[in-house]
């Protein structure tokens, strides 16, 4: 068997007894993690798709027994204006996706690419304000909209954006793996220093910026908390934080509506990640965090 063929374990591996066993070890718990992440969905599923009283009933049944009530997303649909706070949830997504590629694109291309006094030292500052806990500055945050008057607008989403450590390295590693000479020719030939990041840097970044792009768009899709904290005006909450104020805490809803509206919101970030999955693996390999 040739080098290439070879795997991590192989037929010969796989005669030890001592080899079988952990291999089976690890695919039974591969197995329990796979159905762990799996029941809540399909539990909201098939919960989507009872009857209200087959829902409340003890002891529960995972499918539904009698017919499917596929009415039920008709009337979850027609309780709550989806498209109002999915809108909600797109603009504030695209407005952290532009912030974090303009400002900490320019942050991380000039740690990278420039000359800057300190550089390490900044770049060190940047490194342990991430094991500060997030919980320790949203009352510092709030305070700072508050003087500036941007509570209840997107702007107190998309300012904080622009101050995300995490996604600065990431973009600053990546910088960090392109070639050199390619802005020195482009300097030679005149460019300034914002042609070199808006027609080199970024174009080439795309890898790093799509990974980023899941990774804002899943904490756009998911984040109620800081939203309930900014946001005054039911017409512009975000997804999450309708979903937590008229779905979960509503008493009077049906509990089979209540999931057939958290089966339709858990749609379109399942999507995402199908569509989008090797983006994720694939950038964090190319702008993964250097020691």
């Amino acid at each position: 068997m040739s080098s290439q063929d070879r795997n991590l374990l192989s037929r010969y591996d796989f005669n030890k007894t001592s080899v079988k066993v952990s291999y089976g070890l690890i695919m039974l718990l591969v197995v329990v993690m796979v159905v762990t992440m799996l029941y809540p969905i399909f539990s909201t599923l098939f919960n989507a798709l009872k009857s209200n009283e087959e829902v409340n009933s003890f002891p529960p049944h995972f499918l539904p027994e009698g017919s499917w009530h596929f009415s039920n997303f008709k009337e979850g649909w027609n309780f709550i204006d989806l498209p109002l706070f999915l809108r909600n949830t797109l603009l504030i997504f695209a407005g952290n996706l532009v912030v974090t590629i303009l400002v900490l694109g320019f942050a991380a291309y000039s740690l990278s690419k420039l000359t800057l006094p300190k550089k390490k030292l900044v770049n060190a500052f940047f490194m342990t304000t991430l094991f500060i806990p997030p919980t320790t500055y949203l009352i510092p945050n709030f305070l700072n909209l508050q003087d500036f008057g941007l509570l209840n607008s997107f702007f107190a989403f998309w300012l904080p954006a622009g101050a995300n450590a995490y996604y600065l390295l990431l973009l600053k590693s990546f910088f960090d793996g392109l070639s050199g000479e390619l802005f020195e020719a482009a300097r030679v030939d005149g460019a300034s220093e914002l042609r070199c990041f808006l027609q080199i840097a970024v174009p080439l970044s795309i890898p790093i910026i799509s990974t980023l792009a899941i990774f804002i768009f899943n904490t756009s899709w998911n984040d109620w908390f800081w939203p309930s904290m900014v946001m005054h005006s039911d017409h512009r909450y975000p997804l999450a934080t309708a979903i937590y104020k008229y779905i979960v805490n509503a008493r009077m809803l049906d509990l089979n509506i209540k999931f057939a509206i958290l089966t339709i919101t858990t749609i379109p970030p399942i999507v995402v990640f199908l569509v989008f999955q090797r983006y994720i693996i694939g950038g964090l390999q190319l702008g993964g965090v250097k020691g």
